[in-house]
């Protein structure tokens, strides 16, 4: 059995790029359940893992009702479809690539409540340098793997981001991810290829960037020593 697809774009040698296009991902919870999200025929678009983001949205459970939401390399739009189904006010989905984000808004269209969700053809750094201060309550950041984008991004994204905003970020199982001060890691998780991590920002920040290192736990997730280990 094939594994499941994988999102954001990586070299076409890359094991990571198996997963074009073709096929569909689904919302896996919420009221737009079972809504299919088309897998354009992209050189290694890779959607989070229905695995994950069922780990990932149990842990954002909580804070999801009435949250406004970015997701600055959209893809399918698993992320933020999933979000607003589940409760978020409303989606920002930043995709560059024209003819996924003419997708994207196609899918919006079709659902009832989709206007919740609004669609920006752009590059993602771009975008930020233009994003309201203070707009967001959780980001999304799954860049390409292949790109390296996150030590440019992050740092961009934090005016946007409210008080006390949650930082979801994505990368391979060999990166470490800086993520700016002031976030505290609230979750993390591991796959056979993926590390995943969920922050939030609160009160004065760490002596150091936090860093998206790998647990032994698994793919099940380690909370913080901080926070509950219930989820």
């Amino acid at each position: 059995m094939k594994p499941p697809p994988r999102k954001g774009s990586t070299p076409p040698s890359s094991p990571r790029s198996s997963a074009a296009g073709g096929g569909n991902v689904r919302v896996i919870g919420g009221r737009w359940r079972g809504t299919r999200l088309p897998v354009a025929d992209l050189p290694g678009l890779r959607p989070t893992a229905d695995r994950v983001r069922e780990t990932l949205f149990n842990w954002l459970m909580p804070a999801l009702p009435g949250a406004r939401v970015v997701d600055l390399f959209a893809g399918t739009g698993a992320l933020g479809f999933e979000a607003v189904s589940r409760g978020a006010a409303s989606a920002m989905l930043v995709e560059r690539d024209a003819g996924q984000a003419a997708q994207l808004r196609a899918t919006a269209a079709r659902l009832q409540g989709g206007e919740a969700v609004t669609v920006a053809h752009a590059d993602a750094l771009a975008w930020l340098r233009a994003a309201p201060p203070g707009a967001f309550d959780l980001a999304f950041v799954d860049p390409p793997f292949s790109g390296g984008l996150w030590d440019a991004v992050l740092p961009a994204l934090l005016p946007a981001l409210s008080a006390d905003a949650w930082l979801y970020v994505e990368g391979p199982l060999e990166a470490a991810i800086a993520v700016p001060d002031g976030f505290v890691l609230h979750r993390e998780g591991r796959t056979r290829e993926v590390r995943y991590a969920l922050y939030r920002r609160r009160g004065a920040a760490p002596p150091a960037a936090a860093k998206l290192a790998g647990n032994p736990a698994g793919e099940a997730g380690l909370a913080h020593p901080n926070e509950p280990a219930s989820e």
